[in-house]
This record gives structure tokens, C-alpha cells and sequence, in this order.
């Protein structure tokens, strides 16, 4: 029989769990209810992010910096080898596929997670000083947030590049940063961001650039006012499958990926967008939540701020394009949109988060300062003996 420690039940945080089910639930019933065969498929990839999820809950990250180190450099050796072996679609070059499955998946998105472990183990290893982290230590951070970012622009795939660049830097603002340092950087990116834009170098970005020209322009783009008109003809309760025309008659291009909330309002009305809103706010605010529970446990930090900044990204972003607030782009809605490589990452970071939660009582022991002065005259005790023999 096997016998689980009571403190990992005790710390393990159900609630998550509670909040990402009747998402994952939805997310199910709105691909097969428009595709069986694709229905099938999401299945599968449920299966596999909930398997990595207990995987990824059984791992001691927090003693393992090493492999950390080289599973971030491994992630951006294959950001380099896609550039020769990666399958092409739409135009961008970004998938890998899987021999004998006909599955693919994104680098970008597991390189999500190595990102987040890589800025965890550095700051753990080099915690801010009082007033946050200076000049010096800000570039040595920037080198590791840059270099995915413009591996992964390069693909193209500037949105997943924004997401990256956003969730960097948002993380060591949550862990600390200079206050002024934040001003300049925020300055600097007012300034340059028209000089960008208005300059030739978009045209690396050709179709990023035109989604920002269909965004400004007087007329929607085509996706968008189809978007527009199922969302408006839900009413407040939405319609029956058999009349959401919108998504039955293919209107809405692809509605199950990257427009899935347009599908959603349709058939479940503002009501519906209201209940959807309002877990994606809980869960985000919650697991925000946890860079509070100690001054000291900077990878928990790190983790939290990360997951929740990547949530309110992908959130707000989708569910903007949508609505004709922001510029269509590749993000898709997190959790609910059909899809393995954003799911099965969310799924990861999932456990990775509430292993540092159910074994936090670990990290305490191990860094009470009762427990350092134990271990300091446990090894003083050893070296007398030895010197005595």
C-alpha cells in the first residue's frame, strides 16, 4: 500500500484544480460538438497534459538546477534546428512533426516553461537586494529572456515572441526591479514602438503588419465582422447547436482554434462570456496570489507571476482580436482553445506550480534559520571528530 505524506494533501491546492476543470470540460465540448474527429484528438491531448501534469508534480525542481540549465538550452537548440527541419504551414516555419502520430507540436511553447525555470533558478541563486535588481543584473536576465524571443520572431511568429518578451519582464517586475529602470524601458518602448512600425524593418513581419493594418482600418478584416456578428446574434443566453449559424455554415474560419470565444458566445451568450471571464479572473488572481505566501521562496514567485502573466496575456489578447480591440494574431484562448502545444504547456506549468505548493513544507524546513544553525553545527560537530581521529 502506498502511503502519501498528509502534508502534500494538506498543501496540495485543490482550488486550482477546481477552477481549470470546467474550462478543460468546455473546451471538449465545444470541439466535438463541431468536429467528432477532432473531439477524439482533444481527448487525447487532455489525456497527455493530464499525465504530465501528475508527471510534472513529482519532480523536485527546486534541487535540480542543473537540469534546469539544460533543459533551457536544449529548448533553444530546437528553436535553432527548426530552422532546417521544421514543417511549414500558413507561411511560418515553427512545428516539429511527430514520427508515425501525425502530431505536432510548437517549440515556442515548452521553451515557455524553460524560460520561466531558467529566470526561477538564476534568481533563487541571485535574489534581489533591497531597491530590486540594477543594471548589471538586468542584462544578465535580458540575455536569457532575448534570446528565445528573437528565435522565436524569427520563425515568424511575433505574437508567441510578444507573449515571451511580456512574461519576462513581467516576472522580474513582480520579483523586483528598480523603479526607475522600469520607467526608461517603458519610455523606450513608447518611443520606439511607432519609429517600428513606420520604419521597413516590419517587413521581416509582412503578415503581422497587415493584421495591424486590417486593425486600424476603417472596415474590419472579414474574420473580424464574422466574429463580431456571432458574438452580436448570441443574445444574453446564446443559441441551440442546431443555430449557430455562424459556426455551423463556416463563417467563422477555424472556429475551434484561435476564435474559439466568438464559437463560445454564440452558443452560450454574454451570459456565458460573463461565467468564462470571471474563472479565467479567479484563477488568474489566485494563482497571482501565491508570490505572497513568502517573502523568501523566490522560484514560487517566479512560477506564480509567470503562469498568471502568460494567462492574462493569452486572455485578454484572444478575447481583444475578437471583439476588434487588438490586431488579429496567433494567440489562442488558454485551455479552451483546441490545440496540444498551448494546452499541454498550461498543463506543465500546472504542476510544476503546485509541487512547489504541496512540498513547500520542504523549502520551509530547509530554510528555517533554526535548521541552518542545526546543519552548521552538525557539520562543525563532524569536523571536530574528524580532526580528533
Amino acid at each position: 500500500m502506498i502511503m502519501i505524506d498528509r502534508r502534500i494533501l494538506t498543501h496540495f491546492d485543490f482550488l486550482l484544480v477546481f477552477l481549470v476543470l470546467p474550462i478543460i470540460g468546455l473546451s471538449f465540448f465545444l470541439v466535438n460538438g463541431f468536429d467528432s474527429d477532432k473531439g477524439l484528438r482533444e481527448l487525447v491531448y487532455i489525456t497527455i497534459g493530464v499525465i504530465l501534469f501528475f508527471i510534472f508534480f513529482l519532480i523536485p525542481f527546486r534541487k535540480l538546477s542543473r537540469s534546469i540549465t539544460v533543459f533551457y538550452w536544449l529548448f533553444i537548440g530546437m528553436l535553432f534546428i527548426i530552422d532546417f527541419y521544421g514543417a511549414v504551414r500558413l507561411g511560418a516555419q515553427r512545428w516539429i512533426i511527430l514520427p508515425g502520430t501525425g502530431m505536432s507540436f510548437q517549440p515556442s511553447e515548452p521553451m515557455k516553461v524553460a524560460m520561466i525555470l531558467m529566470l526561477a533558478n538564476l534568481i533563487v541563486h541571485n535574489p534581489p537586494q533591497k531597491g530590486g535588481y540594477g543594471l548589471k543584473d538586468l542584462a544578465v536576465f535580458s540575455f536569457y529572456i532575448l534570446l528565445p524571443v528573437f528565435l522565436v520572431a524569427k520563425q515568424p511568429d511575433l505574437g508567441s515572441a510578444i507573449v515571451m518578451f511580456l512574461m519576462g519582464y513581467g516576472i522580474l517586475f513582480v520579483v523586483g526591479i528598480q523603479k526607475r529602470i522600469v520607467l526608461w524601458i517603458l519610455g523606450l518602448f513608447i518611443l520606439l514602438a511607432p519609429i517600428l512600425y513606420s520604419s521597413n524593418m516590419l517587413t521581416r513581419w509582412e503578415y503581422q503588419a497587415k493584421r495591424v493594418q486590417d486593425f486600424i482600418a476603417t472596415t474590419p478584416s472579414h474574420q473580424v465582422q464574422q466574429s463580431l456578428i456571432a458574438i452580436g446574434s448570441a443574445g444574453w443566453l446564446g443559441k441551440s447547436e442546431e443555430n449557430i449559424t455562424q459556426t455551423k455554415f463556416g463563417f467563422l474560419p477555424i472556429p475551434i482554434t484561435d476564435i474559439i470565444f466568438s464559437y463560445y458566445v454564440e452558443r452560450f451568450g454574454f451570459i456565458g462570456a460573463l461565467v468564462l471571464f470571471a474563472f479565467y479572473i479567479v484563477l488568474i488572481l489566485h494563482i497571482l496570489s501565491f508570490c505572497l505566501l513568502d517573502s523568501r521562496d523566490y522560484f514560487l514567485q517566479v512560477v506564480a507571476s509567470g503562469i498568471a502573466i502568460l494567462l492574462f496575456v493569452y486572455m485578454s489578447v484572444n478575447i481583444a482580436m475578437t471583439v476588434n480591440f487588438a490586431p488579429i494574431v496567433g494567440i489562442p484562448l488558454p485551455i479552451l482553445s483546441y490545440g496540444g502545444s498551448s494546452f499541454i504547456t498550461f498543463m506543465i506549468l500546472f504542476g510544476i506550480l503546485e509541487n512547489l505548493l504541496a512540498f513547500k513544507f520542504d523549502f520551509e524546513y530547509n530554510s528555517s534559520p533554526l535548521n541552518s544553525l542545526r546543519k552548521k553545527k552538525g557539520s562543525l560537530a563532524q569536523l571536530v571528530r574528524a580532526l580528533g581521529s
